[in-house]
């Protein structure tokens, strides 16, 4: 049994158990082992902005890193939300680097987890005139600024 579909019975059990029905799809796409759950119930797996998903996710990944030492990180989504959010991020971070390119003031992003600002940080690694920059801090979210580069 390969890790993702380790994951895809570990997932299926556990929301099975908490009285779900879904249907799961296993992907081994580019970003990475995704299962895509398909459901009815998604705003309840979703949960408030993501973190009833983000607890899912976690979880799996755990009980799954219990059993297969070097499994990789599994990503689990709900409905194509956490793909539809990231384009969004995206996009909205590609609008505030055009603004900073343009008036040449900085921008700040709302406050994200590691993983989000690694997206964008992704986006800006390679622009020539505008960088991103995380602030410092000891919170698990932190937010990102957009500045023009030094020339």
């Amino acid at each position: 049994m390969t890790p993702l579909e380790h994951a895809h019975h570990i997932l299926d059990t556990m929301l099975g158990y908490l009285g779900f029905v879904v249907q799961i799809e296993d992907d081994n796409g580019p970003d990475g082992p995704t299962l895509q759950v398909l459901t009815d119930d998604s705003d309840a797996l979703i949960g408030r902005r993501g973190e009833t998903l983000e607890d899912i996710q976690y979880l799996v990944n755990r009980v799954l890193q219990r059993h297969i030492k070097d499994a990789p990180r599994i990503r689990v989504d709900v409905e194509f939300y956490r793909s539809m959010r990231e384009d969004k991020m995206i996009a909205r971070a590609k609008e505030l680097g055009e603004r900073v390119r343009a008036t040449g003031q900085s921008a700040d992003l709302p406050p994200m987890n590691s993983y989000y600002r690694r997206l964008i940080h992704n986006v800006f690694v390679n622009d020539p005139e505008v960088m991103s920059v995380s602030l410092d801090g000891a919170a698990r979210f932190k937010r990102i600024v957009l500045k023009k580069r030094d020339s």
